[in-house]
């Protein structure tokens, strides 16, 4: 039980203010509140404040400092309930709490998973060359539920999956290296899905091939070629072609051409 003796505004917060409590046998009692706080419970000079009411202060400007807390995390970007929780847990803000906040605001329009989903859809498949699964696993990761997850990815349309794969496989040919055209098909199709992007959306995109001309094949497997034979070069002749052969077809080039390399050595030697 106390007695309120004075209210004064903080220096750094002109919304707060220190609340002085004096208590019999006991040293006073200072706090800050909310001036939202302050208003609620009517708080003034002479009042007297015992333990329920003050618990019941202390939560309330809990809930309000929780929330101001939130409401700076959401000024960056629009966040999901689940990062927002996690934000407020590492404050050192209670679950009760927590959810008080969240109520608020839900009702306020403030956090809304659907909305964020879609959004943050629409952002990744404009600005990034994800798949719908990585969007997927990234929202997951963000604690939004399964079905807002599922019905958020309808906006990443069939046809703008197969663009973005598109120029993925585009971008790849452009920084191809001297490798066959299984191995390369084979190493963009690991990458796209990485990207998250599904064996449907793939196939469409590798189904022109390559676009490897013969001759840029032969060319890759003439690279590849002088730097395994430096390998095998000690080896008898037919121990050298077998490995060489073997070691080329691993690389994915078909054996005539190979045996075609092998047959312009002969004649080059």
């Amino acid at each position: 039980m106390g007695t309120i003796v004075d209210i004064t505004v903080t220096k750094e917060n002109a919304e707060r203010f220190w609340i002085v409590i004096h208590r019999d046998n006991e040293s006073a009692l200072k706090l800050t509140v909310d001036q939202d706080v302050l208003l609620k419970f009517r708080l003034k000079k002479g009042m007297i404040i015992d333990d329920a009411l003050l618990r019941d202060i202390v939560y309330a400007d809990g809930i309000k400092k929780a929330y101001q807390q939130a409401l700076y995390f959401l000024a960056h970007r629009m966040r999901s309930e689940q990062e927002i929780v996690e934000h407020l847990r590492k404050k050192g803000v209670v679950d009760p709490v927590i959810e008080e906040v969240l109520e608020k605001l839900r009702a306020e329009r403030y956090v809304d998973d659907e909305a964020f989903a879609a959004a943050y859809v629409r952002t990744q498949k404009n600005t990034s060359t994800k798949g719908p699964r990585l969007i997927q696993a990234e929202l997951e990761r963000l604690g939004v539920p399964a079905s807002v997850i599922e019905q958020s990815l309808v906006e990443y349309s069939f046809n703008e999956q197969v663009i973005a794969a598109r120029s993925l496989y585009e971008k790849a040919k452009k920084q191809r290296r001297a490798e066959s055209a299984r191995a390369f098909l084979e190493r963009v199709k690991q990458q796209l899905m990485r990207k998250g992007f599904s064996h449907e959306v793939i196939a469409i995109v590798l189904a022109d091939g390559s676009g490897h001309t013969e001759e840029e094949e032969r060319e890759a497997l003439h690279v590849q070629a002088e730097k395994i034979r430096r390998r095998y070069a000690h080896h008898p002749r037919p121990l050298y072609e077998q490995k060489m052969r073997q070691a080329l077809y691993r690389k994915g080039f078909s054996l005539a051409l190979i045996d075609e390399w092998l047959r312009r050595q002969d004649d080059d030697g």
